[in-house]
C-alpha cells in the first residue's frame, strides 16, 4: 500500500514539474498576457482590456506597418506600452498638417498615410515638422487615441530590441473578444 502511494506521489510531482516547464516556457517564449491602461489607443483598445501578446512572430519576422505591439518604454524599461507600428526602419516618416508622411525607396517623394483605424475626426499633431529618419533596427510607433497618446513623438524612433511582441489575443471584456492576424492589417 505504500509503495502505490509512493508511486502516485512521485508520478505526480513529475507531472506538475512537467506542466511548470511548459507553462514557464509558453509564458516566456511564446505568449505574454498584457493589461491595457490608458486611453492612447482608444477607441480600438480600452483601458482594462486583457490582451495576449504574441512573442514568437517577430522571432521569424519582421513588425509590419499597422500592427499593435506592445514594447518596453525606452525612457523606463520597467513599463510597458501599446501602440501602432507607422513607419518601418530605414524609412522617413514626417508629420505635417495633421497628417503622417512616410518617405521610402518605393515613395521617395512620399505619401500620406491612409489611417482608416483612426476614429473620425482624430488628428496627428506635433510640434515638429521635420523628418524623422529611421535606423536600420528602428520603428516609428503612434497611439491611435493621438492627443492622448506618449509616442514616438515624444520619445524618438523604438529599437527594435524594446519590442515584446504583437498584440494576438483580446480576450476581456468577452463582449469584445477579437483575434488579429495579418489580415486585419490596413492596406497601404
Amino acid at each position: 500500500m505504500f509503495k502505490k502511494i509512493l508511486f502516485a506521489v512521485q508520478e505526480f510531482v513529475k507531472l506538475a514539474a512537467i506542466a511548470i516547464v511548459i507553462i514557464v516556457a509558453v509564458r516566456y517564449f511564446l505568449i505574454q498576457p498584457f493589461y491595457v491602461k490608458g486611453a492612447s489607443m482608444e477607441p480600438n483598445f480600452y483601458s482594462y482590456e486583457y490582451l495576449i501578446i504574441d512573442e514568437l512572430s517577430y522571432r521569424f519576422k519582421e513588425p509590419q506597418r499597422g500592427e499593435v505591439v506592445v514594447f518596453r518604454y525606452p525612457r523606463d524599461p520597467q513599463e510597458h506600452f501599446i501602440k501602432r507600428v507607422i513607419a518601418l526602419p530605414g524609412e522617413r516618416v514626417q508629420i505635417k498638417d495633421n497628417h503622417v508622411y512616410i518617405y521610402n525607396e518605393e515613395y521617395p517623394n512620399g505619401y500620406i498615410l491612409k489611417e482608416d483605424y483612426l476614429a473620425d475626426g482624430e488628428i496627428t499633431m506635433s510640434n515638429n515638422e521635420n523628418h524623422i529618419n529611421l535606423g536600420a533596427d528602428e520603428y516609428y510607433v503612434l497611439g491611435d487615441n493621438r492627443s492622448a497618446s506618449q509616442d514616438s513623438r515624444f520619445f524618438g524612433p523604438l529599437k527594435r530590441s524594446f519590442i515584446t511582441g504583437r498584440v494576438w489575443l483580446r480576450g476581456y471584456p468577452i463582449s469584445r473578444l477579437d483575434v488579429f492576424t495579418d489580415k486585419d492589417l490596413p492596406v497601404y
